[in-house]
Formats: structure tokens, sequence, C-alpha cells
């Protein structure tokens, strides 16, 4: 019996980035995917011709990453990206930031979705959004109070490794604690799948410099080192009990 994954991604990128593996091995093992990102990215790092209209391209490699990944159907919510700088930006003309709109409204969206696709299975953020960037902290919120609305079975948040989030954080950030992982999923068999997704966001990946992004390098590793470092991707449930040990699962729909 099939089942039915919703994940909530801040920007288009974030679904390749943290998730990828586990969304193109749902698809292929015949269960519904639906992928929902918050806002139009149009704050990420560009050079031209994307810069110009950053937002449009975006959109374009999203859907470009969702077909490399076997995902049914994309939504967008249309919030403006709210950037990482120490200052908030003014919203433009007639869009919102993320992390200006109500947690309430953009909840009340997205469980619309998630009732409307009966979703077994949301896939969202940690409290800190991985590495506190403020529009993934607000994917969480958003994310769990949209679940509880919802009533939405199983809520599993995406985890980075305390390393890249110490390294990303942005200055002066205290990030809290997170949960172990309750689900690690083996996506080594989808690494390539997971690859051509990200290279799908080259306004992401092209520098215009002779010195690469970190993502462009990445993903020229050869595929056996690839499965090494990004053949595994990591979720807390955090309906898990606290402080007990907790039986890790290689499934998100185990149980269900």
């Amino acid at each position: 019996m099939g089942h039915t994954v919703l994940a909530f991604h801040a920007h288009p990128d974030d679904e390749s980035l943290l998730t990828g593996g586990t969304l193109a091995k749902a698809a292929a093992e015949g269960h519904r995917v639906v992928l929902v990102t918050a806002t139009d990215g149009a704050l990420g790092l560009a050079r031209a011709p994307y810069a110009a209209d950053l937002a449009a391209a975006r959109e374009r490699e999203l859907r470009c990453a969702a077909y490399e990944l076997g995902v049914h159907r994309v939504e967008m919510l249309g919030y403006a990206d709210s950037g990482m700088g120490a200052q908030l930006l003014p919203d433009p003309p007639g869009k919102v930031r993320f992390v200006r709109a109500s947690v309430d409204e953009a909840a009340q969206r997205l469980a619309e979705l998630l009732r409307e696709e009966q979703a077994d299975v949301l896939l969202s953020y940690d409290v800190n959004g991985g590495y506190g960037h403020r529009d993934h902290a607000r994917v969480h919120e958003v994310g769990a109070r949209a679940a509880e609305l919802a009533g939405t079975p199983r809520v599993l948040e995406a985890l980075v490794s305390p390393r890249v989030a110490r390294v990303m954080k942005p200055r002066g950030l205290e990030l809290a604690p997170v949960p172990a992982p309750t689900h690690v999923v083996d996506v080594r068999p989808y690494v390539a799948a997971k690859v051509r997704a990200i290279r799908c966001h080259r306004s992401q990946l092209e520098s215009g410099s002779w010195l690469p992004r970190n993502n462009d390098l990445l993903t020229r590793l050869p595929l056996r080192v690839l499965e090494r470092a990004i053949g595994w991707e990591r979720f807390a449930d955090p309906a898990a009990p606290r402080g007990i040990p907790n039986e890790v699962r290689g499934d998100i729909f185990a149980g269900l």
C-alpha cells in the first residue's frame, strides 16, 4: 500500500540538498511525493543572467529538480525570501517576506495541502531550521502548526550535521540543542538522482569566477565518494520520547 509524503522546504534547492534522496526513494518505491516550497528564493546569491529575475529562474530550477527526484506535485506558497543578512529587508512589492507572515496564516495554507493530499508524513526542519536561517526556522514553526491543524500522522524534521550547522549559522546566533535522529534513511542508491537534482539549481552553482561554489564542487566528486558523504539523510520525530533510547528506523513510513 502506497503512502503520501509532503516535503515542506524554505527555498528552491533545499529539497534536493536536505531530502533529495529520501524523496527519490519514496517515489521509486511507489509512494506519492508532494513538494511545497515557502519562498521564491529571490535573495539567493546569483550572477547574470540569473540575477535579472532570480525568482523565475529558481522556480524553473525547482521544477527541474522535482522531475529528477520523481516528485508528483510541486506547490509554491509564494512568500518572499527573507535572506540571511543581519538586517531584514523591506517586503518587495506585492509580497511579504516569509518571516513576517503570520504563522497561523501560512500554517492554514499548508494544512489545506496536507488534508487535500491526505499526507501520511510531513518532512520539515528542526527548531533551528538546521543552521539558523530565519526562513528555515519559520518552516519549523509553520510545519509543526500545519501538521497539528491537519492531523498529519507523522512529522519528521530534517537534521544537518553539527559541523555544518556551526559553519553555516549566522554570526552570533546560538543554536538550540536538537534531538538524536529517529530515522536514518540509506539513500545511496539514489545519490545520482540527488546530484542531478542539485545540479538543476544552476543559479546556485555558478560562481562567475575561477573559484567554484561548494555545491558545484560537491556534485563533481566521484559517485563512490558521494555515496559516503551524502548517502544517508537523517530525521528526528518530535513526537518520540526524549531522554530514552529510541529505535532508529530506515523507513519514513514504517509503522503507519
